[in-house]
């Protein structure tokens, strides 16, 4: 496969149990090719989707093509309570040649596509918020035309812009909506946490005029969990699977520093993952993304801390399905 680079055992790191105590004990490097899933028991796979490009165009602060190393640095630190049956497995990394970020959308597509055929539950560590529209062109594609894709993504913004004078980090979703529409399909899309001073209100009609749902931040709180609970599971009613996408830089930055686009205003981290819950829980997910982790920028790696505490949360949830 083009702009693909194997797993390294250089990127796990961490104490040494020899009892598999430590997520870096539990993960085994594996080709993207030659992985094999479908057991009874739920096989993650991680991976890494290098490429910045999408950010630079955006005019963003470049730095997320090194987003999937330091989750993975963080990730493996941390306490292992998989089943012994549960298989972890890193897949190496999708990355950007040159600036073709079309190309490396097009590569994670169809790596997305291949992990879902074989059963297994894809993980994939960014990188720039434009991995969203590779990663669910690589759901599409599994599933056919006949299922319904939930795409629910926590983020600042709703990354709609146009795609006129080209693509990048803000504009997946917009393609994403058109394309649907030129299909016939429908275009089921929720954005949790959206603040009215990270989106311009042109932005607004975009999502009004493409039938998107969504929270805004002053709603996105602990405090109105009931709302988000309620408002999540009617829109996880209408369709067949949920794709969950999260976008860092969606956090304060009190949590998530080492970001592409960071501010104090975001959201905290305990909504995220109450919302993530009702999302596993639902038997509904079928693949996860996190983007725009900027270690560049990041303070005690505290925003790939942030990532690998979702990801360890998530992991062990599903698989308890």
């Amino acid at each position: 496969m083009k702009n693909y680079q194997s797993p390294r055992a250089s990127n796990w790191k961490g104490r040494a149990s020899g009892a598999s105590l430590y997520l870096h004990e539990k993960v085994a490097l594996a080709d993207l090719q030659g992985l094999q899933g479908g057991g009874k028991s739920p096989t993650f796979a991680l991976l890494g989707y290098a490429c910045d490009e999408g950010v630079k165009r955006n005019q963003g602060r470049p730095g997320a093509a090194g987003g999937p190393k330091a989750i993975r640095g963080m990730l493996g630190r941390l306490p292992n309570h998989l089943g012994s049956d549960v298989q972890v497995c890193d897949l190496g990394d999708i990355v950007c040649m040159d600036g073709q970020m079309e190309a490396a959308q097009a590569s994670l597509g169809e790596a997305v596509c291949q992990l879902l055929k074989k059963g297994v539950c894809p993980l994939v560590l960014g990188g720039g918020h434009d991995m969203a529209f590779g990663h669910y062109t690589g759901i599409r594609e599994y599933l056919g035309s006949g299922k319904r894709i939930g795409i629910v993504n926590f983020d600042a913004h709703f990354d709609l812009r146009s795609n006129t004078k080209g693509n990048h980090s803000g504009t997946p979703f917009y393609q994403i909506g058109t394309e649907s529409g030129g299909r016939g399909e429908a275009f089921d899309y929720l954005c949790l946490g959206v603040r009215k001073d990270a989106n311009d209100a042109t932005l607004y009609v975009t999502a009004e005029s493409l039938g998107v749902h969504y929270i805004e931040r002053d709603d996105f709180t602990i405090q109105e969990l009931t709302s988000v609970q309620m408002g999540l599971l009617a829109f996880m009613d209408q369709v067949d699977v949920v794709y969950v996408t999260i976008d860092l830089d969606g956090f304060s930055s009190a949590f998530a520093p080492g970001v592409s686009a960071p501010s104090p205003m975001g959201f905290f981290p305990d909504i995220v993952w109450e919302a993530l819950k009702i999302i596993v829980d639902s038997g509904k997910l079928c693949s996860l993304d996190i983007a725009e982790l900027n270690p560049e920028f990041d303070q005690d790696h505290q925003t790939a801390r942030l990532a690998a505490s979702l990801l360890h949360a998530v992991m062990h949830r599903w698989s308890l399905l």
